[in-house]
């Protein structure tokens, strides 16, 4: 449960960042423009979702004391998949895209190859 969550937000978060992408933003300020419009939504899921496992993780009742452990653990894992999704998500997201636009300037620039230049001796010649 808390992996389906976690992942429909990350993927709203990631699809929003795509889309402003597309309209002309740079990746940084995509995936910061994502986090920010849209925290509402994914706070409300998962909110949503704990709330309606308090009475799971209280564990009242006849023989519901058997089930709270599961529940505790599926709140505090929403809770960390939660901050998860909005702090890593934007910073991996802006990373991976900032790294290929890297390396399509390389590409499209043609960088310098590494190592000695044309004509030049690889082997230093010293005093021997």
């Amino acid at each position: 449960m808390t992996m389906g969550v976690a992942t429909a937000n990350s993927i709203l978060i990631v699809s929003f960042a795509r889309q402003r992408m597309g309209d002309g933003l740079d990746p940084i300020e995509a995936a910061r423009d994502a986090g920010a419009t849209r925290i509402r939504p994914v706070l409300m899921t998962a909110l949503a979702m704990m709330i309606g496992m308090i009475p799971m993780a209280l564990g009242l009742g006849e023989g519901a004391e058997q089930n709270a452990p599961l529940g505790r653990a599926v709140i505090g894992g929403l809770m960390f998949a939660t901050v998860s999704t909005l702090l890593f998500v934007p910073t991996i997201f802006a990373g991976v895209h900032r790294r290929l636009a890297q390396r399509r300037q390389a590409k499209a620039g043609g960088r310098p190859p590494r190592g000695p230049a044309p004509g030049a001796s690889p082997i230093p010649h010293g005093n021997t």
